[in-house]
């Protein structure tokens, strides 16, 4: 009866599962196994919280050791003297469920005594009573092997079943009670597990070997070339999602690690990924037609997501909250034309002027007067590298000294590089970001149609937000280029000696751009050029788990409610003592000695390209002096 009642469920749940949109998730499977091995088996993500970790792993290896135990107990229902032979395995299965009643033990006190405020919003007491049922499958299974023992039944069993032998008397129902009720919590778990939280037990697995294995940073394009009834704009209704939405949402654990890394709901916004995947999954369970935006999800909560990407990057079983999100924005942006209204200006200028700063495209190479850059005219050869400055560095006072620095240095280390000038475009990742897909698609064919044109093999990009859009997501446009960010090129340049940097610039340290280190694996390459120039002192928060500047998800445009994010990053970035921030992203530039200017602290905001270009004019003035 329990095993008809999970496979009408689970029958159901695959039906919810097929009904969902396309989306191609097939093929490098090298890559998927390692993925389960490492992910499920492994549990490597969890064990990133020591504590919580183990006692998790505990419980799920403890399950799987102990599986083989299920088939003996229905055997024994049926024949009480059966019994495997293996003296070890009696001895493994007792170290194991002592393993997994630790585990129980350990998550009862986190959830009763410490409560972390991750678990917030989760459904706490189907996950007590969730608790209660593994620790009746694993008392009873030793309950059942000890009173087998007492009866003389059992030869094999482990060194706790035979400690706890003594408990039971020799005769007595005891052997066949234990093992009749140790059948009915697995049975009775069995019949539950689908209709509960838990059904991340069954359908984890299968979420982390249908996950991205393609990079973190790019996001699924649209298709605006097939037939009308065929054609999605992002997600609208249950009926909207792709099969792996539906799927992520089956697969969440309600662990909560998504919302404690988020920096929106960190400083107070209303954001939770947690609770956005829940509202769609409740969503999904009740097959309602009704809008996902504002009935599963608060729209308030769409717009507070910086796409920073924390939440998929600590999240256990591959669930891609980004994706969710960036679907909900499209269907409100180009279906309902509903957004937040300060970001309309930004949209717009985008659309009509090529990038957001509403600025002509004949001031695109301004920053460069006088230095001597040459601008790739239609025609020209092309140059070893081209380096696309990005509109922020190109009409940003702020974040303009990085463009000029990098091409100064680009030009002493002797590479041959050229920028296009007016013919460079927005790459669309604000629209894109926004949800304004059509928009990005459109200069993501025009970008590509240029470098294509000009012969362009390899670009070096100051911008993360551009470095991943040309590297990651032009290749579904037919743009497939050498990408590499400028911390990288400049990193090597010093390696091979051809540029010389003095060093005695005094402690810095270095924030990581989510678009950079997170979505794109760049870290060591800017913390390389800091060593050079500096003495690096690092944050709390660094590498892929850095805390974002708030400038992602088209942010840098919109207003904040409550504590910045950009002044959450400044004040841990102050606590190290540092007189310099060292940042290599223009966004991360302008948000960050926002957050300076609004929080007074003493820190110097500067994109590291400029410190390696004040350090060699250092080191030229030294040579001159020694001379």
């Amino acid at each position: 009866m329990a095993g008809g009642l999970f496979a009408r469920r689970a029958l159901f749940l695959v039906r919810l599962v097929r009904a969902g949109k396309p989306v191609a998730r097939s093929g490098d499977v090298p890559r998927r196994a390692r993925n389960e091995a490492v992910l499920v088996l492994g549990q490597r993500k969890l064990l990133d919280r020591l504590v919580p970790g183990l006692l998790h792993a505990f419980i799920f290896w403890g399950f799987i050791v102990l599986f083989p135990t299920i088939v003996m107990a229905m055997v024994a229902a049926v024949d009480k003297h059966s019994e495997i032979p293996q003296t070890w395995f009696g001895d493994l299965v007792d170290v194991f469920v002592l393993l997994v009643l630790t585990g129980v033990v350990t998550a009862l006190v986190i959830r009763k005594l410490v409560r972390p405020k991750r678990f917030a919003g989760s459904h706490l007491g189907e996950a007590d009573f969730i608790l209660a049922m593994i620790a009746g499958v694993v008392l009873t299974l030793l309950c059942w092997h000890a009173a087998a023992v007492a009866a003389g039944i059992e030869t094999h069993a482990g060194f706790l079943a035979n400690a706890f032998a003594h408990a039971f008397p020799s005769g007595g129902p005891w052997e066949r009670l234990f093992v009749w009720a140790h059948l009915c919590f697995i049975f009775g778990f069995l019949a539950y597990l689908p209709h509960s939280k838990h059904l991340h037990i069954a359908t984890a697995a299968v979420n982390v070997w249908f996950g991205r294995t393609r990079a973190r940073g790019r996001l699924e394009p649209l298709r605006f070339d097939v037939p009308d009834d065929e054609m999605r704009f992002g997600a609208g209704t249950v009926a909207d999602l792709t099969w792996k939405q539906v799927l992520d949402g089956f697969s969440c654990t309600e662990c909560g690690r998504c919302q404690d890394v988020c920096p929106a709901h960190a400083t107070g916004k209303i954001l939770s990924p947690k609770l956005l995947i829940m509202g769609i999954r409740d969503q999904v369970f009740s097959r309602s037609d009704a809008p996902i935006a504002g009935n599963g999800v608060p729209e308030d909560m769409i717009w507070d997501c910086v796409t920073c990407g924390a939440c998929v990057e600590v999240c256990p079983v591959s669930i891609e909250h980004v994706d969710h999100i960036v679907d909900l924005r499209r269907h409100l942006v180009m279906v309902e034309s509903s957004f937040p209204a300060e970001a309309e200006p930004m949209l717009r200028d985008v659309e009509r002027s090529a990038n957001p700063w509403g600025k002509p495209q004949t001031e695109r190479a301004a920053w460069a007067e006088g230095l001597g850059v040459r601008v790739l005219e239609p025609g020209d050869p092309a140059p070893e590298v081209l380096y696309w400055v990005g509109c922020a560095a190109s009409f940003d006072e702020r974040a303009r000294k990085s463009a000029e620095s990098t091409a100064k240095l680009l030009q002493t280390a002797g590479v041959d590089f050229a920028i296009l000038g007016p013919r460079e475009a927005c790459t669309g990742d604000p629209a894109r970001r926004m949800g304004n897909e059509y928009v990005f698609q459109a200069y993501a064919e025009q970008n590509v149609s240029t470098l294509n044109d000009a012969g362009v093999t390899k670009i070096v990009a100051s911008c993360p937000h551009c470095f991943n859009t040309l590297a990651n997501e032009y290749p579904d446009f037919g743009g497939s280029y050498e990408v590499v960010h400028h911390t990288e090129l400049l990193a090597e340049l010093v390696r091979e000696g051809r540029l010389t940097p003095a060093g005695g610039a005094g402690s810095i340290t270095y924030h990581d751009s989510c678009y950079l280190a997170r979505h794109n694996d760049v870290s060591s390459a800017p913390r390389e050029l800091v060593a050079a120039v500096g003495t690096p002192v690092e944050m709390g928060r660094s590498g892929k788990q850095t805390f974002c500047c708030g400038a992602g998800g088209a942010h840098m445009w919109m207003e904040e409610r409550g504590t910045g994010i950009n002044e959450e990053r400044v004040r841990e970035a102050a606590e190290t003592g540092a007189g310099t921030l060292a940042v290599a992203c223009p966004f991360c530039t302008v948000m960050l000695d926002d957050g300076v200017r609004a929080s007074g602290k003493a820190l110097r905001v500067v994109d590291v390209s400029t410190l390696l270009a004040e350090s060699l004019a250092e080191s030229d003035s030294s040579d001159t002096l020694s001379s």
